[in-house]
């Protein structure tokens, strides 16, 4: 017996694949499940930054040591230059090497600061948003999921996580055509810290804040979680393909 998770995607080296034995009671069945692994696109190219930051600093090292007092100011813009470029190489080397995990049971998200993991049966629609530019709609360089229930998100992302997210995420509520730069105030962007489950369950804080700004960008672009162009090694037609390839398998194996 073995279980197919969904269609690889059209290119299959991005994909690391895992498996694994399901043991029962009543027999040992073996089954192939595939784990797929997308691979982070914030982490691309970080060692290349590093690399380049180093050798910069050396040459500006050089250049201030040497040259004449008149050419000092230049050696001082390399220097910044340089630093500047190391510490965004390092950042990217701290992503992890995949951002995403897509098994039977699950589809998890992987950063720095935490990961957040969905069953499939919880995920309702995944799609790209598309928001109003004068008489068109365009789509958004990202990709937005729609949930049925917040509080299995609100068990599994870490307060920090959420806390990034609010941050990174703050510009999509502003996209509407009254708010065309995204640099607009708003009265949205402040968000309770008390959230009530359908459960009843109570929740403070952080994650509080996060649920309640779910709830507003819901309005606004219909989708809940968003995840940008890139955080994934493909284009957002293919990610969003995938996905809903992988949740179909998994609710037909069910």
């Amino acid at each position: 017996m073995a279980y197919g998770l969904c269609a690889l995607s059209a290119n299959p080296r991005s994909n690391n694949l895992g498996a694994f034995d399901v043991f029962t009671r009543d027999a040992l069945v073996v089954s192939h499940m595939d784990i797929i692994q997308i691979r982070a696109g914030a982490k691309r190219n970080g060692f290349s930054l590093c690399l380049f930051g180093i050798i910069g600093l050396l040459l500006s090292a050089l250049w201030l040591a040497w040259l004449p007092e008149w050419l000092k100011l230049a050696g001082i813009f390399l220097t910044s230059a340089s630093l500047v470029t190391i510490l965004i190489g390092w950042l990217k080397v701290r992503e992890p090497v995949f951002s995403f995990e897509l098994s039977r049971q699950h589809l998890k998200y992987l950063h720095r600061f935490g990961h957040w993991q969905l069953e499939w049966g919880n995920i309702q629609r995944v799609g790209i948003p598309r928001v109003r530019r004068g008489l068109e709609h365009q789509d958004m360089e990202l990709i937005g999921i729609r949930l049925k229930d917040y509080e299995p998100l609100l068990a599994s992302i870490s307060p920090r996580l959420a806390s990034n997210i609010l941050m990174q995420q703050r510009p999509l509520l502003l996209q509407d055509e009254d708010c065309k730069t995204g640099q607009c105030y708003s009265e949205t962007l402040l968000e309770k810290d008390s959230y009530k489950g359908n459960s009843g369950k109570e929740y403070r804080g952080i994650v509080a804040m996060f649920a309640n700004r779910m709830t507003r960008i819901r309005e606004v672009l219909g989708y809940d979680l968003f995840v940008f162009a890139s955080e994934f090694d493909r284009s957002q037609e293919e990610f969003v393909a995938l996905l809903n390839a992988c949740q179909q398998q998994s609710l037909k194996d069910e």
